[in-house]
């Protein structure tokens, strides 16, 4: 009976070890576009995962990142700025830098465009992380505005630029 138990256990283990490495097979990133009437900013918030973004500045730069430290936010704010760009009429929209929240599992980062309604018919890049990982799948959720309805994208190292209806 002992060792049957310890057959399971060890099966058990197995599986969970196997769940864990099978539920980062998917790279995803996730951004949440919204207007916020009282402030009259557009805002944007970009959700990854922290072993992802990790890998990604390691990759790029050779060495260990710590996220804590100014200095290596303003890394990771300019891979995100050339990698994630609104324009309308051809023209880039200002994006401004707000922050970003390391935890364990997710780097969050906060962008506003200042004083500034998306307008229809903006075009979105989202290149992060797909010039890195190749399955990597980017969600861009845009919220109603101005009598537009709310919109939901998806990017891709194949499809890394959309326009909005």
């Amino acid at each position: 009976m002992g060792r049957l138990r310890h057959i399971a256990l060890a099966a058990a283990l197995a599986l969970s070890c196997a769940g864990a490495a099978r539920a980062h097979n998917y790279h995803m990133g996730m951004a949440d576009i919204g207007y916020n009437a009282a402030t009259g900013n557009t805002e944007v918030i970009h959700t990854y995962t922290a072993h992802d973004i990790e890998a990604l500045l390691t990759n790029l730069y050779g060495r260990s990142f710590d996220l804590g430290l100014e200095e290596d936010q303003d890394v990771l704010r300019q891979y995100i700025e050339r990698h994630f760009t609104i324009s309308a009429g051809g023209k880039p929209l200002p994006l401004q830098w707000v922050g970003i929240k390391a935890g364990a599992d997710t780097i969050t980062v906060f962008q506003q465009i200042a004083q500034t309604a998306l307008p229809a018919g903006a075009t979105i890049l989202d290149a992060v992380l797909t010039d890195f990982i190749a399955t990597q799948v980017n969600t861009v959720n845009v919220g109603p505005n101005a009598g537009r309805a709310a919109v939901t994208l998806t990017f891709t190292a194949a499809q890394r630029e959309q326009r909005l209806p």
